[in-house]
């Protein structure tokens, strides 16, 4: 067969062979490059002219140029009120939800104009001095330019409004809590000493939300009085571009923040199920969480306020307001003495049945077992190792999966 490589292209070897060979220099590939500004139809007229090469601009940079100085103009500075995002805007820089609002503005000063000088020539005509009409005109001028500036704050954003970046319509921003609500969930919680229970299902925060609202407002205040600098430009800043839940002070009914009734699922309810029952039967969802799990608790009593269950039920039945907040009230008053009881006994049982031993570093504690409360099976919960979990047996050989018999 013949060879690939012809003889000729292959390299001829050398006469002499040194034992230590000069480095050649070899030769670096030409990489054309310029910069961004440049343009290479510019730079080859110049060549050709003798002329020194000349730095345009490009039609991206005219075009981001132009566009900083018409529709971009508005970002400059944030609309107090609004979070600002492209998708509320169109092409030309006008507000999509509030296509007036230069007129809204211009509508409101010609009103106070006309306002301002009815007022004046009133004075004028009971003859008021003018000192006193100095003061009332500074009055006037400081409720005249508030007037203004909420003529000037555009309506709340929908829903089109709330995406950061067109072009990515799965990402949209969701609502944070506002400064004056994380302060009125620390003020309930710490001050009043109420549980999170109650305060989340009256204001609408998921109850591990207020927890974490808590421990930050904890720090925050013991930064302040360490003498510490807080960012708070930044988090102005950070508010101000983003949907906030405000908290009504005026009276009205509360924004819910986020759902605060979600179910988690449970794991025993993770595992598949055959459970045959009678047509005429009425199959709650007590009945269910027993199949599942003999101590499994149904989905009525898992939920983080079943409370708020009872008070839908109570709404349902026409009760009148007042009596339902009164028995809100009392159910309220008897879970806390329960859970305070419940923490009473708990100690009481932990300091008769633990010893505890001061160590150098550490305190052991120890606690009397025995070994007969795993039960018949070995799956009690008051056994030693019961916390490290036990498998599953529906995947053992042999096991019968199908149910053999109705109760």
């Amino acid at each position: 067969m013949p060879p690939r490589l012809q003889p000729q292209r292959l390299p001829q070897p050398s006469a002499c062979q040194c034992l230590r060979s000069r480095p050649q220099a070899v030769a670096e590939p030409h990489v054309f490059s310029r910069s961004f500004h440049k343009s290479p139809a510019a730079l080859e007229r110049n060549k050709e002219a003798g002329k020194a090469p000349v730095r345009r601009k490009t039609l991206l940079r005219r075009d981001m140029d132009a566009w900083l100085a018409g529709p971009g103009f508005r970002f400059r500075r944030s609309s107090p009120g609004s979070t600002n995002y492209l998708s509320a805007y169109d092409k030309e820089g006008n507000m999509r939800r509030w296509p007036e609002r230069e007129e809204a503005t211009q509508r409101a000063r010609e009103t106070e104009d006309a306002r301002e000088a009815e007022v004046v020539k009133q004075e004028e005509a009971e003859g008021v001095d003018e000192a006193e009409r100095a003061s009332r005109a500074a009055v006037r001028a400081e409720a005249r330019a508030k007037r203004i500036a909420e003529a000037r704050i555009p309506p709340k954003e929908r829903l089109s409004d709330l995406y950061p970046f067109p072009l990515n319509q799965a990402f949209k921003s969701e609502a944070v809590l506002s400064e004056e609500l994380r302060e009125e969930l620390y003020r309930q919680v710490v001050v009043r000493k109420m549980d999170l229970q109650g305060v989340s299902a009256a204001y609408g925060v998921d109850m591990r939300r207020v927890a974490a609202v808590i421990r930050l407002k904890t720090i925050e205040k013991q930064w302040i009085e360490e003498g510490k600098q807080l960012a708070a430009p930044y988090n102005e800043a950070v508010l101000a571009m983003l949907p906030t839940t405000p908290l009504r002070q005026d009276g009205s009914n509360m924004v819910a923040h986020e759902s605060i009734n979600d179910l988690p699922v449970h794991p025993a309810t993770r595992q598949q199920l055959f459970y045959p029952t009678s047509e005429s039967r009425n199959f709650t969802r007590e009945d269910a969480a027993k199949a599942f799990s003999p101590s499994l608790l149904p989905a009525d009593k898992r939920i983080p306020h079943p409370q708020l269950v009872q008070l839908e039920r109570w709404n349902a039945e026409d009760v009148s307001r007042t009596e339902r907040l009164n028995r809100f009230a009392e159910i309220e008053e008897k879970e806390h003495a329960a859970a305070v009881e419940k923490e009473r006994k708990q100690k009481e049982w932990k300091a008769r049945t633990q010893r505890t031993v001061q160590g150098r570093r550490w305190d052991f504690k120890f606690q009397d077992i025995s070994a007969e409360n795993v039960g018949k099976d070995g799956r009690s919960s008051k056994g030693v190792g019961h916390r490290y979990g036990m498998p599953h047996t529906e995947r053992k050989r042999g096991e019968v999966k199908i149910p053999t018999s109705v109760e």
